[in-house]
């Protein structure tokens, strides 16, 4: 794609990596065809291309976002479906983050979005105050119907009760194959602490060191994802300099992460601090390089189960952030079949499950539609479970009638571990 950028433009790092990018680009058009959005509308505004075009001469011509240009970026879920399938190699991925940001800045959103989204970046990544939020709402829960359309979707993503909160055990290990520190994350620790205990657990059976510095939180995916640049790299600094103290001090062998949708962005981290000051630069580049999803830590210490599994057929539900955004497929999958399990996989398993981070809440439409899509092709499969490595995704597809668990909670339960409480009382 030719691109028209001035010099005085290309000074501007952002800038120059976005005109890399586009010229990247040869306009196939192969992401229409497994872009979430261009399947369900059919506008080519609704695609990748579509969008980089738009994007395109936003970012050329310098002015701000129109109402357009955020209506349409506004609606991609950042799948990242579109990397996938590109034969070019085209970064999407940092080409809509650039264009959100700079959405932030130059754009005034009505107000009722403003609030929306203010109060989703202010509650989502500080798990004391989602804590409280989440049982405000479940007083407003039978109240939904009454609801305006994003509070009302708000309300319908809340599970029935919450969780107990639970610590993760970090006792030390006797004689450690590997010491990791694990992403304890935000609203995951508030929503299902249990895979972070069954994490912990599994790893501590297999020998490993697990360590939770309390320091690091929020990988900053909320708000990177919202357009909100400062914050979103305020929570990464933090965790880049809490796991870079445990470097320097007993060391780590990997940064463990059990929600693909961080996992996405602390690899990422690198690339995100490539224009601040050597020292923070280079502590998040080797934080990017420690990265590792557990499906691949899992098969890198050769997991295997301890006990016989009972008779259930688990539905993998591949997060896009896990095969698209980290380009884990098979991992996952070869972990469920070996702990013993019969593994199904839905139609069209490319395709979004609606989820994405905030999504399911800023485009409740879309998102639903894509659920019930998603949740059609799963049930076909007759499944027992629904096995998912994100905690989005969990939240997006339970409430149908089939558990839904994460896929380190069978893992764990296969090699010693407790029955997985979404499970309880309906394996065979």
């Amino acid at each position: 794609m030719q691109t028209n950028f001035t010099d005085e433009q290309l000074k501007d790092p952002a800038i120059s990596v976005a005109n890399s990018i586009l010229r990247t680009c040869v306009h196939c058009g192969f992401c229409t065809a497994t872009c979430p959005t261009f399947v369900l509308l059919g506008d080519e505004l609704d695609s990748p291309r579509g969008r980089i075009y738009l994007i395109k001469d936003m970012l050329e011509r310098g002015v701000p976002a129109t109402e357009q240009v955020v209506r349409h970026v506004d609606r991609c879920l950042s799948c990242l479906a579109c990397m996938t399938t590109c034969p070019s190699g085209v970064n999407y991925m940092h080409l809509v983050d650039h264009a959100r940001r700079h959405i932030e800045e130059t754009y005034k959103r009505p107000l009722k979005d403003r609030l929306m989204r203010g109060m989703l970046a202010w509650l989502l990544p500080y798990p004391s105050r989602f804590r409280v939020a989440m049982r405000l709402g479940g007083l407003a829960r039978p109240f939904r119907a009454l609801m305006p359309k994003r509070l009302r979707a708000m309300l319908e993503l809340m599970p029935a009760s919450l969780p107990a909160q639970i610590a993760v055990d970090t006792t030390p290990v006797e004689k450690p194959r590997a010491r990791v520190a694990l992403l304890a994350g935000c609203a995951q620790t508030v929503l299902d602490p249990e895979i972070n205990a069954a994490t912990r657990r599994l790893l501590a059976r297999m020998g490993v060191e697990v360590i939770v510095p309390p320091e690091a939180g929020c990988c900053g995916a909320l708000t990177h994802h919202m357009g909100k640049h400062d914050s979103a790299m305020s929570f990464a600094r933090a965790n880049i300099e809490a796991w870079s103290r445990e470097i320097d001090g007993a060391g780590l062998d990997a940064v463990i992460i059990n929600t693909s949708g961080c996992g996405t962005t602390v690899k990422d981290y690198g690339f995100m601090f490539r224009t601040e000051d050597d020292a923070i630069r280079a502590k998040a580049e080797k934080i990017s390089a420690l990265a590792m999803d557990i499906s691949e830590f899992l098969v890198r210490m050769n997991y295997a189960p301890t006990r016989e599994a009972p008779d259930l057929t688990v539905a993998y539900h591949a997060a896009c952030s896990l095969q698209h955004g980290q380009k884990i497929t098979a991992e996952p999958k070869m972990l469920l079949k070996s702990a013993g399990f019969r593994i199904v996989e839905p139609t069209d398993p490319h395709l979004c499950c609606g989820s994405a981070g905030t999504y399911n809440m800023l485009q409740p439409e879309l998102s639903g539609q894509l659920r019930t899509r998603k949740l059609e092709t799963l049930k076909r499969k007759n499944p027992d479970v629904i096995a998912a490595g994100n905690i989005g995704c969990m939240m997006q597809l339970s409430g149908d009638g089939i558990p839904v668990v994460h896929t380190v909670e069978l893992l764990d339960w296969m090699a010693g571990g407790p029955e997985p409480v979404g499970l309880r009382g309906k394996a065979a």
